[in-house]
């Protein structure tokens, strides 16, 4: 292995980040590391594009309420994209995020809820499944309430977001709620980091295995990860989901994670759409100052909501 993988830009991001020599977030408190991402989250994204509509709103979570923030491209009734953000279930934000919803948006056409799950040591698996359950109901009953179309809902996150993104689908067909599509960019999906793209990028490629060991560990015990709402790959029945779009990075510690969880779901007859990016790591699609496949995956995540909705 080596890191000829990588694009000259995707290398050469990466050389300005351990240039800058910042503290692994596994060497940081959770506090100390969320503070961290927020301070280097917008650095690499493109600057946050001006909408018609953002408003930061209080939406019902599992056991309080939670904060959340709209954003629309038009005043007109919308369909909508309910957004996790990533961070390992410990760090992340609104607007660690913020650009990046600002984007899904004005290339979709079509409105993004982000929601602000709670995060783990504080509250710990599955407090972040509970909450994002809890938005999603709420969301496909109340969205009227916000001039937006219910019927017209879907699910979608990076990361950590996009393994809650992945359960929510799961959850939605368990109890009966119609979802235009899972977009799931860079998931998790199984219980255990021990797949060889797990060993193959195990360090030096942006997410290393020290820091997925600490997201784990603070979120979730190891004697509960097969539990199929941490490891939507552990779930008894993949059949009738929504239909999925999986946004992959070649040289990511979860490639393997997302294309096994690809398998699954067309074995079990979910129409999936599948585009694996060359020579980039993880959390690419937050570079859009710097890598241009940034924006290429941008564009295939608006495509694929343009079509779940009808736009």
């Amino acid at each position: 292995m080596s890191s000829n993988l990588l694009t000259p830009r995707m290398a050469a991001v990466l050389e300005r980040i351990y240039r800058a020599n910042r503290p692994a977030f596994h060497s940081l408190s959770p506090k100390q590391a969320r503070i961290a991402y927020l301070m280097g989250a917008e650095i690499l994204d493109l600057p946050r594009a001006p909408l018609p509509r953002v408003e930061d709103l209080s939406v019902p979570g599992a056991e309080s309420e939670l904060a959340a923030r709209l954003y629309a491209p038009s005043g007109d009734k919308l369909p909508v994209l309910l957004y996790f953000h990533g961070g390992g279930f410990t760090i992340g934000s609104l607007e660690t995020h913020d650009s990046l919803c600002r984007q899904l948006a004005l290339r979709s056409s079509a409105a993004v809820l982000s929601l602000d799950y709670r995060l783990a040591p504080e509250h710990a698996f599955p407090a972040a499944v509970d909450d994002c359950w809890a938005a999603m109901r709420w969301l496909s009953e109340s969205a009227e309430s916000l001039g937006l179309d219910g019927s017209r809902l879907a699910v979608g996150g990076d990361s950590a977001g996009g393994t809650l993104a992945a359960v929510c689908a799961l959850h939605a067909r368990d109890i009966g709620l119609t979802l235009a599509l899972q977009l799931l960019i860079t998931p998790g999906t199984a219980a255990h980091p021990d797949t060889p793209s797990h060993k193959l990028f195990a360090n030096g490629f942006l997410l290393d295995a020290a820091n997925i060991a600490w997201f784990f560990d603070h979120y979730i015990p190891h004697h509960h990860r097969r539990d199929w709402r941490f490891a939507p790959m552990e779930a008894s029945d993949h059949s009738d989901l929504a239909p999925a779009c999986l946004i992959l990075a070649e040289c990511d510690p979860l490639v393997d994670d997302g294309l096994a969880y690809a398998d699954l779901l067309r074995a079990n007859a979910c129409p999936v759409q599948l585009e694996l990016v060359r020579g980039v790591t993880h959390d690419f699609i937050k570079m859009g100052r710097s890598i241009p496949e940034a924006l290429e995956a941008m564009d295939a995540c608006a495509q694929a909501l343009k079509k779940a909705f009808h736009l």
